[in-house]
């Protein structure tokens, strides 16, 4: 009885609430209409809106609206970090319409005019959107809508904003005002029509300080200046219209900065590198890529580049590694700068892919662009596999097909194998969404199936569909099903592309494939492979119930061509009888295929025997595999540790980059589950003796080494002094002190080794020594490398210190904040104080980044995914709890929880049989 009155008692009230509520929005209405003296004939209307808001129904823009040019004035103060301007938007309506959302965040709006009438207008800050409510129904055709706005530069490293830098020669702090709007943030510099199918032109003019050197950039040309305008201090620069493009592949730049003299492309349009006073000449070597890039792409793809100019600009202050801006395009200063004698062959790889991506970009994500965030693939995964071929071209001595799979392949398996994985094609709409999904699964996994595709069409066949492609959809907009379709028509009648390919795009994951072997016949079956093989999911949460059409291919011992064979989705197994008399068969040839191949246990030792007897007799992507592939069964619990680990026996004779860096990865990170067991000690000591044996010295510095040769050096040295090899500690000791002592810097590839582990075994006074060398470096690489050797000191006083110096962003500059910490969380002895100053100052972080920052949602999986107790697991469950909102990091939360349970079970079912091999082993 009680209940029901308390029940019949909460109705009541309830109905109060909603009469309550309906009274607030009458009263609102009445309030908008008598302020905005809104006429009695639209009176209905507006009441009408007010109450039902269509505005609030979905993130998305109206299809029926569309801009069609943008003119934009931009005044960046940059002394005062504000800025001002206006834009008017020529708009196309092609159905009647009573209100216009577009996007705008942060900004203060002062004027909203439509059609030359000034109209009222209102911000929705849930959906980052300015509501313009016409006087009367807006009519179809063409619409003129102008507003006037201010804003701030200081907030943060998005949007249009202030970067600062100190010359080199006068150690005067400067000013410069950047753009960066992938994805969604053009709307925090002006308002617009934020979404990637809206593309339009953009004629942009900047204001820019008339002395000092000031120059002002953007996507297209300067059609001419203005001195004296708008005022007689500064100067209006005017750029030539724009082809139709996205919002957020425009950009902005007012700069002191120097330019190398242009190169000429075989197009005959120039490429020009701009970089801050005293870096310029740091810029030769992207330019050199730039061009030899550029011109590969406009011959493989068989279209022109569709500007008049390229231009390639070093930022000092950006949140990403770069942004393919149409025709003006911008890098981090760590992924762009080369410079010999600073840099190292892995500096010399970063700029050489990322230039290479981004200018990928022209053409894919620019020139054919996605609808829909959802096909972010389409943009990014392109972009991370042309970007090998592109530099297989430059630098062919390379073996960039190789390094694709350590770089690519290899390293997104390890996310794809949880449940907590995505799919290639996704649904989003939120901006925190939109965000997230800029990840190794759009990147990685996008090019590695991508590259698959290659391999099953032929290169000339995939060139023709991909050039197809993009004539097809070019200044427009398209989808995955669109790339197929092309494809498809390039292929004929030879593979079914959408049928093949939907099931790698859409659905998580991929599969292990199983060989079992009879004489000549072998059986192949598939099923998913999960880092935790005992994990529950349903096959309904995959249109395809976790099944792949596998291109499989093989090779033999008594047969070097290359075999290719299908295993379909609706196939639980298929058997083929293999002809001829052969001792071992290896499939997926140079791992093509995005999945992993587990033999019987007598396969795996042959392949284990062949590799200790003729290393050649495999090449080095095949070797990479093998061992990629069996640490990861291993893991899965599909393979004894024991038949991973005897692979590794070969390795003394190993001389190429990819499979010892494959090697070291598997062996670190057997090394961190293990830590603070017992089975620890041994495991460093067989990886001793292992690098005891190679022969050559990889601490005597030579300019004989190739590329992969100084690659396969910093692989080494720093798998040595990790696990404590004494010649090497004392070694990178030795050259550490002496850096300190006499300003003898180590060569190049072994400097970051030296500096970290020199550190390790460094004093109080030598980290404090560092730490001013760190404040007082220009060059933006050998800052990176001393900020790493910053957080190799085992003092806990010394980190915790340094957590809270690096909040100061004179000391650490917010683009490298993440990195710091993430580095701080992978020395043992930083990894729980970083663990405790984001439980005590989230807040701070949030306020600080904002939960839309990608960086900072991937802070909790880099810092949390190595713990490996019960009791870590539910600290991180209950700091979840209390802060539910993750924003972009939501994936990243679950990827680290499952990682962490995975990291437990691991525990309870492999260290016991590690342990004894190890025993056994030494």
């Amino acid at each position: 009885m009680v209940l029901t009155h308390l029940r019949l008692l909460s109705t009541v009230i309830l109905i109060f609430i909603v009469i309550d509520k309906i009274v607030a929005v009458i009263n609102i209405t009445e309030s908008y209409v008598t302020k905005h003296q809104i006429p009695s004939d639209r009176l209905h209307l507006t009441k009408d809106l007010m109450s039902s808001k269509p505005w609030e129904l979905t993130h998305r823009l109206s299809q029926y609206i569309h801009p069609k040019q943008y003119i934009i004035n931009l005044y960046p103060n940059l002394e005062k970090g504000t800025f001002s301007g206006s834009v008017d938007i020529l708009l196309m309506v092609d159905e009647i319409q009573n209100y216009i959302k577009l996007h705008s965040k942060g900004m203060t709006i002062n004027e909203t005019v439509l059609n030359n009438n000034i109209v009222k207008a209102f911000s929705y800050p849930e959906h980052e959107a300015w509501i313009v409510v016409p006087e009367k129904s807006l009519n179809t055709g063409e619409h003129k809508l102008q507003i006037k706005f201010e804003g701030n530069l200081t907030n943060k490293i998005i949007g249009f904003y202030r970067s600062v830098y100190n010359d080199f020669e006068t150690n005067e702090q400067k000013f410069i005002a950047t753009s960066k709007f992938e994805p969604t943030y053009a709307r925090l510099a002006f308002p617009c029509f934020d979404e990637p199918q809206l593309k339009a032109k953009f004629k942009i003019n900047l204001v820019r300080p008339t002395g000092n050197n000031y120059i002002a950039l953007s996507n297209m040309n300067q059609e001419f200046e203005e001195p004296g305008v708008p005022s007689s201090e500064l100067t209006t620069v005017h750029f030539a219209n724009t082809v139709p493009m996205s919002t957020y592949l425009a950009c902005f730049i007012v700069c002191d900065f120097q330019s190398l003299e242009p190169v000429i492309t075989d197009q005959g349009f120039p490429l020009t590198v701009y970089a801050r006073r005293g870096q310029s000449d740091n810029m030769k070597y992207a330019q050199y890529v730039g061009l030899k890039s550029i011109n590969y792409y406009i011959n493989y793809f068989g279209i022109q580049y569709p500007l008049p100019k390229l231009d390639l600009i070093a930022i000092p202050d950006f949140v990403s590694g770069a942004m393919e801006h149409w025709g003006l395009v911008t890098f981090r200063e760590t992924s762009v700068l080369f410079k010999e004698g600073v840099s190292s062959s892995s500096n010399q790889e970063q700029v050489a892919l990322t230039v290479a991506h981004e200018l990928a970009h022209m053409w894919f994500g620019n020139l054919a662009t996605m609808k829909w965030w959802n096909d972010l693939w389409l943009n990014e995964g392109f972009a991370s596999y042309m970007e090998f071929k592109a530099i297989d071209v430059v630098h062919p001595n390379w073996d960039v097909d190789t390094i694709f799979l350590v770089h690519s392949l290899q390293s997104v398996q390890s996310l794809d194998d949880k449940i907590s994985s995505h799919a290639i094609v996704q649904d989003v709409s939120h901006p925190d969404q939109i965000t997230e999904i800029f990840d190794r699964i759009s990147y990685d996994k996008g090019s590695s199936v991508i590259r698959m595709l290659e391999g099953i069409l032929g290169n000339n066949v995939f060139q023709a569909g991909v050039s197809a492609y993009l004539k097809r959809n070019e200044f427009s907009n398209a989808e995955t099903d669109d790339l197929w379709a092309e494809l498809q028509a390039a292929a004929q009648n030879s593979v079914d592309v959408k049928k093949v390919m939907d099931t790698w795009t859409r659905q998580a994951g991929f599969p292990v494939v199983t060989i079992k072997r009879n004489g000549s016949k072998i059986t192949l079956s598939q099923q998913r492979f999960l880092a935790d093989s005992n994990a529950n999911y349903s096959l309904e949460s995959s249109p395809y119930k976790y099944k792949w059409e596998i291109p499989i291919t093989y090779i033999t011992s008594n047969d070097n061509s290359i075999h290719e064979i299908w295993l379909h989705k609706d196939q639980n197994s298929i058997t083929v009888d293999i002809p001829g008399d052969f001792d071992w068969i290896k499939f997926n040839h140079r791992q093509i295929g995005y999945f992993m191949v587990n033999y019987s246990e007598s396969d795996w030792s042959l392949l284990s025997n062949l590799l200790e007897k003729n290393i050649n007799a495999l090449n080095a992507a095949d070797r990479s595999n093998l061992i990629h592939d069996a640490f990861s069964l291993a893991e899965a619990s599909h393979l004894p540790y024991s038949v991973a680990l005897n692979i590794t026996k070969y390795l003394v004779t190993e001389n190429h980059y990819a499979p010892w860096y494959v090697a070291a990865s598997s062996l670190i990170n057997l090394r961190i589950n293990l830590y603070y067991r017992p089975a620890h000690y041994n495991l460093d000591k067989y990886i001793q003796n292992l690098i005891g044996q190679l022969s050559q010295d990889f601490w005597i510095d030579s300019n004989d080494r190739n590329f992969l040769q100084r690659k396969i050096r910093g692989v080494i040295l720093n798998l040595g002094c990790l696990v404590g090899l004494p010649s090497f500690q004392a070694k990178a000791l030795e050259l550490f002190k002496k850096y300190l002592k006499d300003k003898i810097k180590p060569d190049p590839d072994v400097r970051r080794i030296v500096y970290y582990y020199g550190m390790a075994s460094g004093s109080v006074d030598e980290w404090n020594q560092l730490w001013k060398l760190f404040l007082s470096e220009h060059e933006p690489q050998e800052r990176i490398k001393l900020m790493y050797a910053l957080t190799a000191v085992k003092e806990p006083w010394i980190l915790t210190r340094l957590i809270q110096m690096a909040k100061n962003e004179s000391c650490v500059r917010s683009q490298d904040y993440f990195i710091l910490l993430t580095n701080i969380g992978h020395n043992p002895v930083g990894s729980l104080l970083l663990w405790d100053f984001l439980r005590d100052e989230w807040e701070y972080l949030v306020d600080r980044f904002t939960l839309n920052d990608r960086a900072f949602g991937r802070l909790i999986p880099s810092v949390c995914a190595r713990f490996n107790s019960p009791r870590r697991l539910e600290e991180m469950k209950e700091f979840f709890s209390k802060y539910p909102e993750a924003g972009a990091g939501a994936a990243g939360r679950r990827t680290a929880l499952e990682a962490v349970s995975n990291n437990i079970k691991w525990l309870e079912q492999h260290e016991i049989i590690i342990s004894d091999w190890l025993t056994n082993a030494l």
